[in-house]
């Protein structure tokens, strides 16, 4: 079975870059591109690894961890932040 990555990030580019590398991998691989769609999908879908976005639309990376984490009643997830400076 493949790891299933959700990644949550406003920046389209860096978000399929990041997809398209994971998925080369052998990955399988979801994107969302603000907070609050995060939430729904990491709350309602089946994921391995969130990568998340720390500055995003509607939901910041840090709010969107903690609601998961509060609300998630089985395994943790593994969780990591990106916060890019141009």
């Amino acid at each position: 079975m493949r790891m299933k990555i959700l990644i949550i990030e406003d920046a389209a580019l860096l978000a399929e870059s990041l997809k398209t590398l994971l998925e080369l991998r052998g990955f399988e691989v979801e994107v969302v591109s603000d907070g609050e769609s995060g939430a729904e999908y990491a709350e309602t879908g089946i994921y391995d690894l969130l990568l998340l976005d720390v500055m995003m639309p509607r939901l910041d990376g840090y709010s969107l961890a903690r609601r998961v984490r509060a609300r998630r009643v089985t395994t943790p997830i593994p969780v990591s932040y990106t916060h890019l400076r141009a």
